[in-house]
Order: structure tokens, then C-alpha cells, then sequence
């Protein structure tokens, strides 16, 4: 069996972060980047964040760009090395859920216990 279909049957894909959350890479190449989240991928367990991981991508000339060349953009990093940043302080915190007294359940951050949703 292929290791990415291993990977991808064999865990549950529930992020902790999504779309349009300001976050903190906190290991790799790009450490201490803030940045907020463009796309997740809860298949693959990755995260495409703004201005984070940028790699250069030879592109043909087409349509949009009729120039062609040498492009920069971002590349998805592992959910692992992202962490929530707090709003209330603005440091990394850990996320826990709460149940409104309206029945609805949001995200908090545990550092400050803020609504983040």
C-alpha cells in the first residue's frame, strides 16, 4: 500500500486550525513567522500559510502571467509545526472548546480563554 494512502486512512484528519487563523510556525526554516492560514488540507495534515515556506516555481508562459519565468510562492507546511497565536497577548497558545449557554460550541485559547471563533 502507498504511504500517503496509509497515512490518510490510518488518521484522524481534525486540524486545529483553520481558514483565516493567525498562527505561529514554531519549528523549521521558517521559525517565528506569523502568519494567517490561506488553505488547510486535513487530508495530507498540512496548512498553507501567507508568506511562510515560500519556494520558487518555474512557471510557463500562459494567460495570466504571459512572461513566464521563475515565481515565488508558498508551499504547505505540517499542521505540527503551527500554533495558534493568542488575541488578546499575541503569544502562541493551545486551543480548547466551549459550549456557549446558546448551545453553540467555539473555539478558546487556553492562555487568555478568548473567543477565537
Amino acid at each position: 500500500m502507498p504511504r500517503l494512502k496509509k497515512i490518510l486512512e490510518s488518521h484522524n484528519n481534525k486540524l486545529h486550525v483553520k481558514k483565516d487563523d493567525t498562527v505561529i510556525v514554531i519549528s523549521g526554516k521558517d521559525k517565528g513567522k506569523k502568519g494567517r492560514v490561506i488553505a488547510a488540507y486535513p487530508r495530507e495534515n498540512r496548512v498553507l500559510v501567507e508568506g511562510v515556506n515560500m519556494v520558487k516555481k518555474h512557471q510557463k508562459p500562459n494567460q495570466l502571467n504571459p512572461q513566464g519565468g521563475i515565481i515565488e510562492k508558498e508551499a504547505p507546511i505540517h499542521v505540527s509545526n503551527v500554533m495558534h497565536v493568542d488575541p488578546k497577548s499575541g503569544k502562541v497558545t493551545r486551543i480548547g472548546y466551549k459550549v456557549l449557554d446558546n448551545g453553540k460550541k467555539v473555539r478558546v485559547a487556553k492562555r487568555s480563554g478568548e473567543v477565537i471563533d
